[in-house]
């Protein structure tokens, strides 16, 4: 028995999708035409589109909230995984990224589920919450600009219903998060400090994941 994550090579990383990934056509469209996009490096990995899917379905998501979209495939994800009555809101401030995941989303079937609100997300979470949106998310994901994730965080602790789960995105960032170095950018070190004070978070349970570049699933107590 193995007392650690074993390491994923690149044979390794293509076993697991061919044993685990089952993917819509539209998904898989979605993937590929993503991975030809100069700024291929913001879509999640497939493994993790799964897993929030998987997620979403096993815990019977209603209402999901997404801070940073890109192309859409995890909202397309969550999306087709949510119940028949669910609901989401993607947040993001490019639309020349979120006009391509319309397109997919509207091929998929799933558009009239998602509301995208285009500009600065802490805009979008304070509005939400303004419109007496608090409690009513199951499930977030927070995948943006690293700077803000404390920010984003704690309005998602306010957003989402106690039970509920905020899936942070790229808390290793590459390893780079583990021991920043003087000449990093802010975000690696913010990302730093944000992994340690997370862990002591009397508010919420925490799961690591070693998915994708690092993935912390935080349930609100």
């Amino acid at each position: 028995m193995t007392r650690r994550t074993v390491a994923l090579d690149g044979a390794l990383s293509e076993y697991l999708l061919q044993i685990g990934l089952t993917e819509t056509p539209v998904m898989r469209e979605l993937r590929e035409f993503t991975a030809t996009h100069r700024q291929a490096k913001m879509q999640i990995a497939p493994e993790q589109g799964q897993f929030l899917g998987w997620l979403a379905q096993l815990t019977g998501v209603r209402r999901y909230l997404e801070i940073g979209v890109f192309t859409g495939y995890s909202t397309l994800a969550v999306a087709q995984a949510m119940q028949a009555d669910g609901t989401a809101v993607a947040c993001d401030i490019t639309p020349a990224f979120t006009d391509i995941a319309r397109e997919y989303w509207q091929r998929a079937g799933v558009a009239d589920r998602i509301e995208l609100r285009l500009q600065a997300a802490l805009d979008t979470l304070d509005a939400l919450l303004a419109e007496g949106q608090a409690d009513s998310f199951d499930l977030a994901l927070i995948d943006a600009d690293k700077p803000n994730y404390r920010a984003y965080f704690e309005a998602c602790l306010k957003l989402v219903r106690r039970g509920g789960v905020i899936a942070i995105d790229n808390v290793f960032l590459s390893g780079r998060a583990m021991a920043p170095q003087p000449q990093d950018p802010p975000g690696v070190h913010l990302i730093h400090a944000f992994n340690a004070e997370l862990v002591r978070d009397p508010r919420v349970r925490l799961c690591v994941l070693p998915m994708g570049d690092g993935m912390t699933l935080a349930t609100r107590l």
